[in-house]
């Protein structure tokens, strides 16, 4: 099985390998619940489309930031 992208393209955008789960998961969530909000199916799932934004350079400044607690 093939990793795509490849581990090495993500590290080189995210210094570590535990920061890079946190903001594919932060971001991934971020994404499920704006398509969730909008009413919109994702053609993909949150993660892979996470990655693919990752591997991109797209990183905004909250990836890597806990979210709030709705309520």
């Amino acid at each position: 099985m093939m990793l795509e992208p490849a581990m090495k393209d993500l590290l080189a955008k995210v210094p570590s390998r535990y920061e890079l789960v946190n903001v594919v998961a932060c971001k991934a969530r971020r994404i499920a619940r704006e398509a969730e909000i909008a009413g919109e199916p994702l053609a993909e799932k949150p993660v892979s489309i996470a990655i693919q934004a990752v591997a991109a350079g797209e990183l905004d400044d909250q990836s890597g930031q806990p979210e709030e607690a709705e309520g």
